[in-house]
Formats: C-alpha cells, structure tokens, sequence
C-alpha cells in the first residue's frame, strides 16, 4: 500500500525522522505550512540566512513598488509564483494542486509595499523585517500567499535538502535530474535563474522533501487573527505611555457603546485603530517576537498533530481495512464500490476500533475538510478518478468517484455538528447532481456523540430523510466501544 514518501520510494520512516523531514503523502496535500517566523526565530545559521534572504527579495520589490514603474510584466515577472507543489502541503482536497500567487496577490502585494509599509526593512520597534507583516492591515495577502511565498523564495535550500537525501538513500532508479525554473534570483540581471537537481519522482514530477521544524498548522506565528484577540496584551506591552492613551481613546471612540460587544464590533474597532496608527503593527511584532519560543513548542505540537492523524494512525486504520475487508480488492462500478466501501469503513470505524482514527488526545476532529482528506488517503488504493469538484458553478462537493464520463457518483462526507448540516441535505445534494450529470450521491454522516446522533435523525425526520438508503451514520464515539490497543 503506497501512501507515503516513505511507501513509494523504499526509506525506513526512521530514516526520514533521523534526517528532520515530514514523511509526506503522496495521494493528497496534508494541511501544513511553512511559517517564515520559523526561520526568523531560529538559532540555526542557515535558517537565518533563508530569512535574511527573504526580506531582502521583499526590500527589492518594495524599491520597484515605490518607483512607479511596475506594470503587468514586471507583476509576472518578480511579484506572481506558482505553487510549491512538490513539497505536498497545503489545503488542497485532492492532489497536491493549488492556485499559487497569482494576479491578484501580486496587485496587493505591490499595493501594500508602496502605500501602507514604507518603512518595511527600516523598522524601529521590531526586532527584525517580517513578512507577515504584509497581511496585518489589509485584505488581499493571506497565511496560503505567505506560506507560498516563503516557499518560492527558499525553494533551492529545499531542492538541496532533498537533492542531498536522495542521492544518500534512495535508489537510482527512483530518481533522476530535474530543470527546475525560478531557483534564485540575480540581483544584477533582475532575473530568476534556473538550474539541475536530482530529485525522486511519482510519473512525471519530481518531490520535495521539507524539514519538519520549520512546518506549522493553521495559521502563521504573526497573523491577523493574533493581533485582534491578542490585542489589549499588545497595547498594555506598549512602553509608552502616551501612544497608549491616544490608541485606547480611538478604540473606545468606534467601539459601540452597548452592554455587550460582539467580536465584529472588536475586530471593526481594531481595524480603525491600526488605519490610525500603524505603528502597533510594529509593536505586536515586537510582542510575537518575544514570545518566539512559544512558536517553536506551537508548531512542534501541531506537526506532531498531524503526523499522529494523518500518518500513524491512519496507517493503522488502513491496515485493518486491508486484513478485516475487501476495501482494496473491489472491481465494481463506481456506485456499487462507493457504497460498498462506505459500508467497510462504517464496519471498521464502528466495530474495529477504527474510530480512534479521528481523535488526537481524546478529542474528535473539528474540521470537516480533515474528514475529506482522511476519505482521499483510504481511496487511494482504485482504478476510479477521485476527484474533489473544486469549482462546477454551484458550489464544492467532496468527491466525485468516476469510472468513465458515464459512471459517476457524488459522495459528501459531514460531521454531524456542522451547524448547516439541515440546509445541506435538503438544497445542495441535488444541486450537485445536476450540475455533474448523476443520479447517484451518497452522504456519509459522523457523529461523535449520542447527543449528535439525536441532532441528526432529528432533521432525517423533519426532512422526510429516515429510510434514505444513500445516508450513511456512522458511528465514531467512544463512551460505546470496546478497548482496544490497535490504532
């Protein structure tokens, strides 16, 4: 069963631990992140110089920003880059494909460094030149833009890094040499240069291998959501005095005078703050800085996360789907297999202990986008297209399991305390349907607790859904199963 790096290019996962990287899937994204705080914050020499890297690149780009000379081919050229694809992180539901940094972030991007940070690299308060700072104000650059970003800018330390292990442990005939484009930039030619690497491939692509110390989950060390709810511990570490009388009277003046403010009216409230006073950027920067080794422990913690869900105990679950059931030797049509696999992971979720598969410390998974990431690595293993309907204009599915233009099957994975789990079943199933040409759907439910299961055949009966053969309840609570040691 071929799942990870480790799977299909014969490495002792040991091996990979021993040298520092993620041992990463090769069937779809897992939802990580290169957090260029990491770097910043690291005592290790070459991390340091990355960043060094980074913020210089960024120097420039601001140089040609405020010049006035930027048009749309100077956008392509040094503003816009693809996604890092190969290093297989991100939030893609299927695959390892994203949008990338494209027109639109590049506008912002030139926008921001021109008009609102034109004292980026000359900062008084901070530390050090972050970019994150780049998407503290304004709408249009966001955690994926940063982490791409930063992606991009230290691609060739990546391709090295993975260049170096695959000569030492992989076999030849894994592995061959690669032109890749924009690996460094010449500071005199104004230009992205390309070069050779020798890399392991999967058909006609080459994989990247990332250190997992420099990976995190969720969000950004420095981010926006940070800076809002952390913002009184912000204003109180001001040292002065002065700009923190003008910065609460601001606050008080837009914030509504009610017994109880929503976190709209903070997140408003703060907003015209730092259109007023930009310097508070700088200060919670200076913050988050001096807290630099909560976010080695955070990141530490949350890439343990994902390699107890996402890869040991997934390894687990398939191995007892493998030894206790036919998932993997089903020669059917798409529906018949679609459902019939869905039967195999209820009876091993259910009767298995396969549920332990969606906890990490007790508790159950939150994200539903997790559920289809889990659905795309048990998949894997068909002769059917498993394809997430990123975009049909009427909205996403989960998954859509084809066999041929004419064999599809539409299959929507839910957790029973999504909140519009009601809308969903009545309106956006048979929207689906239509737009992909199908008849057959099936919707796969997980609960977690009798208190969910109640919720859910609660709108099963409202909806006039209860004998529905194409909804499927699973059962992932703990308080009725059996223990066990296995996953």
């Amino acid at each position: 069963m071929n799942i990870y790096f480790s799977d299909f290019f014969e490495v002792e996962e040991n091996i990979i631990e021993e040298y520092g990287a993620l041992n990463i899937s090769l069937i779809n994204d897992l939802p990580l992140f290169i957090d260029p705080f990491l770097l910043f914050n690291s005592r290790d020499p070459i991390y340091q110089e990355l960043h060094e890297n980074i913020i210089q690149y960024v120097l420039f780009l601001k140089e040609k920003s405020e010049s006035g000379l930027v048009d749309n081919g100077l956008l392509f050229s040094l503003f816009m880059f693809p996604e890092v694809k190969q290093n297989w992180f991100g939030y893609s539901q299927t695959g390892n494909s994203g949008s990338g940094l494209g027109k639109d972030f590049a506008q912002s991007l030139n926008r921001n460094l021109k008009y609102i940070f034109s004292d980026f690299g000359n900062e008084k308060i901070s530390k050090g030149s972050h970019l994150e700072k780049l998407c503290l104000i304004k709408d249009g650059v966001g955690k994926d833009n940063i982490s791409d970003f930063t992606t991009n800018l230290i691609k060739e330390y990546l391709l090295k890094y993975t260049e170096e292990f695959t000569i030492k442990y992989i076999d030849k005939s894994k592995y061959k040499k690669f032109p890749v484009e924009k690996v460094r930039f010449n500071y005199d030619t104004e230009t992205w240069e390309s070069d050779l690497f020798i890399l392991p491939f999967i058909g006609q692509d080459y994989v990247l291998l990332t250190p997992k110390n420099i990976l995190t989950k969720d969000d950004t060390w420095i981010n926006r959501t940070d800076l809002i709810d952390e913002f009184s511990d912000v204003i109180n570490a001001i040292p002065n005095e002065q700009l923190r009388s003008q910065v609460n009277n601001y606050f008080y003046k837009v914030l509504p005078r009610k017994k109880r403010q929503t976190k709209k009216d903070v997140r408003t409230a703060v907003q015209y703050v730092l259109e007023k006073i930009p310097a508070i950027i700088d200060y919670y920067i200076r913050y988050k800085e001096n807290n630099g080794e909560l976010a080695k422990h955070s990141s530490k913690l949350k890439v343990r996360e994902i390699e107890n869900i996402f890869i040991l105990q997934l390894e687990k679950f398939v191995k007892i789907l493998a030894e206790n059931t036919n998932f993997y030797s089903l020669e059917l049509f798409s529906y018949d297999a679609s459902f019939q696999r869905v039967k195999y992971l209820k009876e091993v979720i259910e009767n298995n202990n396969g549920y332990k598969l969606f906890y990490y410390k007790n508790k159950p998974i939150q994200r539903e986008a997790d559920l289809q990431i889990i659905f795309r690595l048990t998949w894997f293993a068909s002769s059917y297209e498993v394809d997430s309907e990123v975009d049909n204009g009427r909205g996403p599915v989960d998954y859509k399991i084809s066999k041929g233009s004419s064999d599809k099957t539409l299959v929507e994975f839910k957790l029973a305390s999504n909140s519009k789990l009601k809308k969903n079943l009545a309106n956006q199933i048979e929207v689906y349907k239509k737009a992909n040409k199908t008849e057959n759907a099936i919707k796969v439910i997980i609960y977690f607790t009798h208190s969910e299961y109640l919720k859910v055949q609660k709108i099963l009966k409202e909806l006039k859904l209860s004998n529905d053969k194409d909804i499927v309840l699973i059962d992932a609570s703990r308080d009725n199963k059996k223990s066990a040691s296995t996953v």
